[in-house]
């Protein structure tokens, strides 16, 4: 479903055209060999790929709005036959390849990824046991464990971190995560609350409360959540410190906040975020998105990159929407604040 055209005077359409595009998320495999307990990209029918021939006719999109980095993504997108192809056409443009990925096929894909790549973040939400009862999959840690060490063992400075979801089964293990993560010998962590409340990854209709009580906290469990944030930032200061966690302290709380808005029904608040108009998510049925959140504005298939982001519907959605305001955005878990 495209997002719904509304009129706006034709100087703020103009304002809203695109003419940089610096980071471009490409969907290339649309199914997953995971099952995530909050995420029901799984459950999608088939598994459509894109093809690499499919493109060729975005390559002068690509160079002429200057994209710099490409984040392949899915479903998994280490499933997608064509990666070799896919990353070599990227690579003879010049964009940065970022791979985001559960990290489960690593090791069958190591010469690929280690050959093209520029830098992979992986899924991980916990330690082993609890990594594996949220992924559903029985050793998917050790896993990831074995094909971070293929890649490495072929480009040892490939740099490698991780992105920890922080839901239910996983909101007392903080700790225990950023251990793990060391274990692997990755380069760092970051941390962002389960999204609970939109339409993304497969749930065209939203959830149910009793669905997203699966994934939310309870009062107690968000108390045991905010004491864990606490001693994180004590035990885990110097790692704040040096980056190895993305997230300031400031941030790593404002994850507990999220939590307590949906379970007392607090007014959220809208993170900074420019996402809409430095970047754009392209999935594999060729939909073009502002960000994973919003509706699509656009479809590759009939157009090019160029002219689906800046098609009337896109110009629309950019000039009349206020981030400070708007439902999906006050609710967003993983926003995108972009500075050349």
């Amino acid at each position: 479903m495209l997002y719904n055209i509304q009129p706006a005077p034709s100087v703020y359409l103009e304002q809203s055209r695109i003419s940089k595009l610096p980071i471009l998320l490409l969907g290339i495999h649309d199914h997953c060999n995971c099952r995530c307990v909050m995420c029901d990209i799984w459950k999608r029918k088939g598994g459509i790929a894109l093809h690499a021939a499919d493109l060729d006719r975005h390559r002068d999109s690509i160079r002429t709005l200057g994209v710099k980095q490409v984040v392949l993504t899915g479903g998994e997108p280490l499933m997608n036959r064509e990666l070799d192809t896919i990353c070599q056409f990227f690579g003879e443009l010049g964009v940065r390849i970022t791979l985001l990925t559960t990290g489960g096929l690593l090791f069958q894909k190591a010469q690929i990824v280690a050959s093209h790549i520029d830098d992979i973040i992986i899924s991980i939400d916990g330690p082993a046991d609890i990594h594996d009862r949220i992924r559903r999959v029985p050793g998917i840690f050790a896993s990831i464990q074995k094909g971070v060490t293929a890649v490495r063992s072929r480009r040892p400075e490939m740099p490698i971190c991780c992105r920890t979801t922080v839901q239910k089964l996983n909101h007392a293990y903080l700790r225990s995560t950023v251990d793990a993560v060391k274990s692997l010998q990755l380069d760092g962590i970051s941390f962002l609350p389960a999204d609970i409340t939109s339409e993304a990854f497969h749930r065209p209709k939203g959830w149910t409360e009793e669905r997203r009580n699966e994934v939310a906290l309870t009062h107690d469990e968000l108390r045991a959540l905010e004491d864990e944030i606490e001693n994180l930032i004590t035990t885990h200061q110097e790692d704040i410190q040096s980056g190895f966690i993305v997230e300031s302290s400031a941030k790593l709380r404002r994850i507990a906040t999220r939590f307590r808005e949906h379970l007392y029904n607090v007014p959220p608040k809208s993170p900074h975020c420019n996402a809409p108009w430095v970047s754009a998510v392209m999935g594999v049925d060729g939909s073009v998105r502002p960000c994973f959140f919003h509706s699509a504005v656009s479809n590759v298939n009939q157009l090019t990159l160029q002219e689906a982001i800046n098609s009337e519907a896109a110009l629309s959605f950019r000039s009349t929407l206020d981030i400070a305001n708007n439902a999906i955005c006050q609710r967003c878990v993983c926003s995108l604040n972009y500075r050349q």
